[in-house]
């Protein structure tokens, strides 16, 4: 493997995450589920043969922290306005449900039916195969594990996505500028994307073009304009207190 990919398994065996999770992310990647397989359990050998060693040589250490409390997420303040109403700009938005650990906000009535109307039809014929970020440099792939359609707006491109944006910024609390633009995903029947980590992984190669160019990703609104009868939901997978 590159340089990138030793560092990106180092950092995150280090930072305790799971053989499952990281294989899961390399494998999206491209890699062969065995060997990816192999390399996690390799790595995190090692990281447990170093982990022994350094025991082995430090004094006892009075009131050391325990390895829950060393591992723990460290939260940061939530943007989003208190309150059961968040006044987005243009529009009150409901707030159903918030949960702190780990931050999540489901909102009601983020854009009304003929909005969600109005971006169906302007995408409706801009579609074209999701892609997803090759991590080693950055270019723009099509996977078999990412079967959605997709089109990006550019931010404030008119009028109508302006407002769209801007009631987004004020909802989130975070400052238009620093937003990527409206994406639009369509999901046939059977479509899906496979459980993926919605950031730029800091030790891959590929996330340098990204994160230089707009920052890392610090949210994510999803907003359904549609409804099914059956699916059509992401699920959120979540590993101890991380």
């Amino acid at each position: 493997m590159d340089a990138a990919w030793q560092e990106w398994l180092t950092t995150n065996v280090s930072r305790g995450c799971t053989p499952e999770s990281m294989v899961e992310a390399m494998v999206q990647a491209g890699f062969e589920a065995d060997a990816a397989g192999e390399i996690v359990r390799r790595a995190s050998s090692e990281q447990r043969a170093e982990n022994r060693a350094e025991t082995g040589t430090q004094a006892a250490v009075i009131d050391k922290p325990t390895e829950d409390e060393t591992r723990a997420y460290h939260y940061d303040a939530c943007p989003v306005a208190a309150g059961n109403t968040v006044r987005a700009h243009d529009r009150d938005v409901a707030v159903r449900v918030r949960f702190e650990r780990p931050q999540a906000i489901v909102f009601d009535d983020v854009l009304s039916r003929d909005e969600c109307d109005e971006l169906i039809e302007r995408a409706r014929h801009r579609l074209k195969r999701s892609t997803t970020v090759n991590p080693e440099n950055g270019r723009e792939d099509v996977i078999q594990l990412r079967t959605s359609e997709g089109f990006w707006f550019q931010r404030c491109e008119d009028a109508f996505i302006e407002r769209l944006d801007r009631r987004i910024s004020a909802l989130m609390n975070w400052p238009l500028e620093h937003g990527e633009g409206l994406q639009i995903l369509h999901y046939t029947k059977g479509g899906e994307y496979r459980p993926h980590f919605d950031y730029f992984p800091p030790g891959q190669g590929g996330s340098l073009l990204h994160t230089s160019r707009g920052g890392q990703r610090v949210a994510t609104l999803i907003v359904y304009l549609s409804d099914v009868d059956g699916g059509g939901k992401p699920s959120f997978r979540m590993r101890g207190s991380r």
